[in-house]
């Protein structure tokens, strides 16, 4: 397989934000219409196997590519969002980071239960938001199907944490 060229769209930046780490920029992915369009294509080919009856993005650029799924799919598009983001009751997980703990919400009223979900990310790395995106969407009685996100980071092996079938548009192993 050759290189996709949606990558072309993604800049690199060494040591951001902080030493040791490449941060992988999708910010031209967006400035671009083209690689929209290419972005749009790739998942709407490699996620129509699963029939999505719903999208869930993870805060916040997760939501930029759900909403465009959903669209394309004719599906809805559910935020997964940070605590204090979301009015109403919620139902919340916690989940390791590397130094600390964070947390995401959905509202506990989303219409979610019995539905097949795609979660979509920007990035996957160790895949502990993902994993806590999933176990918030089962706890309400959907069934995550897939996980799509634009760029995986091989090395970390997030995907063989994950409960779902991970679909990635750009691969890095570094």
């Amino acid at each position: 397989m050759g290189v996709n060229p949606l990558s072309h769209f993604i800049s690199s930046y060494p040591d951001f934000p902080k030493p040791g780490i490449l941060f992988r920029d999708i910010s031209p992915v967006l400035a671009s219409p083209e690689a929209m369009d290419l972005l749009v294509a790739q998942f709407e080919e490699k996620l129509a196997p699963f029939k999505p009856d719903l999208f869930a993005g993870i805060e916040s650029r997760g939501f930029l590519f759900s909403t465009l799924m959903a669209r394309t799919f004719n599906t809805g598009s559910l935020m997964i969002r940070k605590p204090g983001k979301l009015p109403g009751k919620l139902i919340q997980k916690s989940y390791a980071l590397e130094y600390g703990e964070n947390t995401l919400a959905i509202q506990a009223n989303a219409p979610v239960e019995g539905k097949r979900v795609i979660i979509i990310d920007d990035l996957l790395a160790t895949g502990g938001t993902i994993r806590a995106a999933a176990s918030l969407l089962t706890e309400r009685g959907a069934h995550p199907v897939a996980t799509g996100v634009v760029v995986e980071l091989t090395g970390l092996k997030g995907r063989d944490t994950l409960p779902t079938e991970v679909i990635s548009l750009v691969s890095y192993d570094d």
